[in-house]
């Protein structure tokens, strides 16, 4: 069981149902751009590429639940999105695609994608996750699994789901949907069962139950190729699935078919586990108002810069980059990192270059700085002093920013797959935070690498490309609205 914080009262048996929670960002792009124009709240809004006038391709990344209402969707070619729901700047006399007949009620905003935004803000939804659980498996950039067996109980598991909710949209500002089931795979499918902001538990003994009306296309891993040909086979819902017999799914799958009957029972022995070694560790807090003096700002750079430290170190972890965040309003993420000539475990030094590299934010108003490490090394190599690095760690600034990087695709845009299931388909955290009067603090922030997992997200059955957090060696900057294109991040 793990030590870190649960319910009061609450106690658990190791070989108990286990309580799992998919977490699963809504439109979490168009999120991302109203917390930069607050403006944009219940408007509809379109992110992708390619929709200014004389652009040929592109295609929608996401579109808000109100851009969908006039029939946009992810993945649909711009020029479609386009007919269906014109840029509100056609409204200007001086817009070349000006149309004198439309109205603003019939009209959109469309956004660039910019993914080192987005990913800034997912960064700080997986410090929640990694608060709220001692097992996170993250599998796109705004999307992951919780094993939360160790910290709750499933007589008030909605509550602790509902914490979770909550938590993340008053210190990050987006609504997820979780669902709550004993498996992966029913958890999955419950989260995306009452989007958007939604909540939805499947206690253990109710997980076939739940599953059998559904659609055959709504199972884990069944893409738009499977559910037809399973239709076609006489199988409308899971429930269909789950009574038939199995081997003629086998002969038609492979050993799919026997994964999708099992999926289609509630069957799903799979464990959530971590993705691979963390990349890098990170603290960030935010202020409850933008804060100007300088001493405040310091006193938490202070305080994350230890916590940081002290998590590499309990994780037997060496560093080569540390770096520092300022998020200044409306909500612009500014990253300065500093590398190191060789791997490092040294707290002060940690703390004396995130220091100095926070100096040029001294008069600006801030509304949440972070510290970080990356570049990790695990091996049981000997240290190098801290005379040896830090004249040249002093005196050398890498050329690069904090920014994780990510495959293109928003979590409701392309596909991946969970192992086993799907022909469509294409880290602990730990509890030291630290909280001030007006200060909201979060937590670790691990991020890792792996394969994707199937999403088929109030997307249908389009799913995210994995996310990977690296450190590139650029020198950081304010991020800008708006990315070059859709390609791979990663």
């Amino acid at each position: 069981m793990s030590d870190g914080p649960r319910l009061p009262g609450i106690e658990t048996d190791d070989d108990e149902d286990r309580i799992v929670c998919h977490v699963d960002a809504d439109c979490f792009y168009a999120s991302c751009e109203r917390l930069r124009e607050p403006e944009l709240r219940g408007e509809p809004v379109v992110v992708g590429m390619g929709y200014e006038p004389g652009d040929t391709i592109g295609a929608v990344a996401t579109a808000s639940y109100e851009a969908r209402e006039f029939g946009v969707e992810s993945a649909q070619a711009i020029s479609s999105a386009l007919e269906r729901l014109p840029r509100r700047e056609a409204l200007d006399e001086d817009a070349d695609d000006y149309d004198p007949d439309l109205t603003p009620e019939e009209t959109g905003h469309y956004r660039p994608v910019d993914m080192d935004f987005y990913e800034s803000i997912a960064g700080e939804v997986r410090e929640i996750l990694h608060e709220c659980s001692d097992t996170v498996r993250e599998v796109s950039i705004d999307e992951a699994y919780l094993d939360v067996t160790d910290r709750t109980a499933w007589e008030v598991a909605d509550g602790f789901a509902r914490h979770i909710t909550d938590r993340i949209r008053r210190e990050v500002g987006v609504t997820v949907s979780v669902g709550v089931a004993p498996t992966m795979s029913a958890a999955k499918i419950a989260s995306d069962f009452d989007k958007p902001d939604g909540l939805t538990v499947v206690r253990p003994g109710e997980v076939r139950e739940f599953l059998a009306p559904l659609e055959v296309d709504l199972l884990h891993g069944v893409g738009p190729v499977t559910a037809r040909a399973l239709r076609e086979m006489g199988l409308e819902t899971a429930g269909d699935v789950a009574a038939a017999d199995p081997k003629p799914l086998v002969e038609r799958f492979g050993e799919r078919g026997r994964e999708l009957y099992d999926r289609a029972r509630g069957d799903d022995d799979r464990r959530v586990e971590p993705k691979g070694e963390p990349k890098s560790f990170s603290r960030e807090s935010a202020f409850a108002e933008p804060v100007e003096a300088a001493a405040p700002k310091y006193e938490q750079i202070e305080t994350l810069a230890a916590a940081v430290a002290d998590r590499a170190q309990r994780e037997g972890a060496l560093y080569r980059t540390v770096g520092v965040k300022a998020v200044t309003p409306p909500y612009d993420v500014n990253t300065r990192e500093r590398s190191l000539p060789g791997p490092i475990d040294d707290p002060e030094l940690v703390d004396r270059i995130a220091r100095d590299l926070f100096t040029e934010f001294d008069g600006e108003a801030v509304r949440k700085v972070g510290v970080r490490v990356a570049n990790l090394e695990f091996a049981a190599a000997d240290q190098a002093s801290l005379d040896g690095w830090e004249g040249q760690a002093n005196g050398q600034r890498a050329d690069g920013d904090d920014t994780a990087a990510t495959t293109a695709a928003d979590g409701e845009l392309a596909a991946s797959s969970d192992p086993g299931v799907g022909d469509e388909t294409g880290s602990t955290g730990d509890e030291t935070n630290s909280s001030d009067e007006g200060t909201n603090s979060t937590g670790d922030e691990t991020n890792s690498s792996d394969e994707g997992t199937n999403s088929t997200g109030d997307e249908g059955d389009s799913a995210a490309d994995e996310t990977a957090s690296a450190t590139d060696g650029r020198e950081s900057t304010t991020h800008a609205e708006g990315q070059a294109s859709l390609g791979d991040f990663s």
